[in-house]
């Protein structure tokens, strides 16, 4: 970890983590959909905010990486294809995919967009400047397990957005999702995402993909939680073997 302000920018989303799930316990973020309420402020359409609130995790990281003197080696330009291949499909796909009418508080996507500029910031400046990737380390298996990790992820997180993106266009309201990861947890969509970026984090091997995993976890577990309470109390024949987030555990 190099000295000077990096390292701090480092330690702020570490700490960013802990009170952000802290914060999530106690009161449910309003993204929209099922738990969209009044009381924080002017809202625009969810569309609208999504695009705008993860733009900056893929544009400005984009940036931050061409900055970097390692910019134009291989091991670099793999993981900026990683990083760029979920953040196009967040920013630029997903929200074109969501059902119209659903609305999200400024300030939610004003938080979103202060948390993306700094994990922007921390993880590109890593892979382009601060981290040490040889070409050597394509052979690493802790490569290898994270791009493996990463693209299991990835494709939970597509598939489960597909299957709730199809479940709310047969009509009648909300229902009950069934199938692929469905079937053994209620938000396998955030499943998905906590297990792309602990592939990260293991690809990377760096303290700043471990922060962003961990703030992941921080940001998406408690939202899992209000999900299952929230399917258990709508619906009586919610499948009661199915779990919260992690299949057969919690």
């Amino acid at each position: 970890m190099p000295e000077g302000p990096y390292r701090w920018f480092v330690y702020a989303e570490l700490a960013l983590a802990a009170v952000t799930f802290v914060a999530l316990l106690f009161v449910v973020a309003p993204y929209g959909g099922r738990h969209g309420r009044g009381g924080w402020g002017p809202t625009v359409p969810a569309r609208v905010g999504w695009v705008v609130m993860e733009a900056p995790a893929s544009i400005l990281f984009v940036v931050f990486y061409l900055l970097g003197s390692h910019r134009f080696e291989p091991v670099p330009l793999l993981f900026l294809a990683l990083w760029l291949v979920h953040y196009v499909y967040r920013a630029f796909v997903y929200p074109f995919l969501m059902r119209s009418g659903s609305r999200m508080p400024v300030l939610v996507m004003m938080l979103a967009i202060g948390f993306n500029l700094l994990n922007a910031w921390v993880n590109a400046r890593w892979i382009s400047e601060y981290g040490d990737y040889p070409v050597a380390w394509l052979a690493d298996g802790r490569f290898w397990a994270g791009v493996v990790l990463f693209a299991g992820g990835l494709a939970l997180n597509v598939r489960s957005d597909r299957t709730l993106r199809l479940l709310r266009r047969s009509g009648g309201g909300y229902r009950i999702p069934r199938g692929g990861g469905f079937r053994y947890v209620s938000s396998p969509n955030y499943l998905g995402e906590m297990i792309e970026w602990t592939g990260w984090a293991v690809a990377t091997w760096s303290l700043a993909g471990a922060s962003f995993a961990l703030y992941t976890f921080a940001n998406l577990a408690p939202r899992a939680f209000a999900n299952h309470r929230w399917y258990r109390e709508t619906f009586p024949d919610y499948p009661p073997e199915r779990r919260a987030l992690i299949p057969f555990v919690l």
